[in-house]
């Protein structure tokens, strides 16, 4: 198509599309375990953190809306490893924990994200990532003043 040659040079494509490939194969990885990337995120959030976590919070951290979190909560739940708790401070909102099983699973999937993440830093080089990061950020910054106007 026509439009090929644009798409190459996009940055905002080129992005996209890599971040999709990526999501595509972290979801393969962690088929085993029966969780998806957004999931396995979430249920790590959860087991890294000393308190009960609020979905607005995971919503804040993960730059999403909290229906998407509510969804991915509701979907841990029917697995049975997370549990939702009436937040006694506030009986608006809910706390989140990690069911026995949510334990169990969370730990293994930390490790197997923390195993993604070193070997990538092994095979391109942290110095590489921390500019390809810095030069991401860079465009993002640019991408949101350019909305601004």
């Amino acid at each position: 198509m026509r439009i090929e040659s644009f798409l190459e040079q996009s940055p905002v494509f080129q992005t996209t599309r890599v971040a999709r490939r990526m999501e595509a194969s972290l979801n393969a990885v962690l088929r085993h375990e029966e969780l998806t990337l957004s999931e396995s995120l979430m249920l790590a959030a959860i087991f890294l953190e000393k308190k009960r976590v609020r979905p607005s919070e995971l919503a804040r951290t993960f730059e999403t809306t909290r229906g998407n979190v509510s969804h991915c909560v509701s979907s841990l739940e029917a697995k049975r490893l997370v549990r939702r708790r009436i937040d006694p401070d506030d009986a608006r909102g809910f706390l989140l924990e990690l069911e026995p099983a949510g334990k169990r699973r969370a730990a293994r999937v930390a490790g197997i994200l923390d195993h993604m993440q070193s070997q990538i830093e092994s095979e391109v080089g942290t110095s590489k990532l921390e500019t390809m990061l810095k030069q991401m950020d860079a465009v993002d910054r640019l991408c949101s003043r350019l909305t601004q106007r």
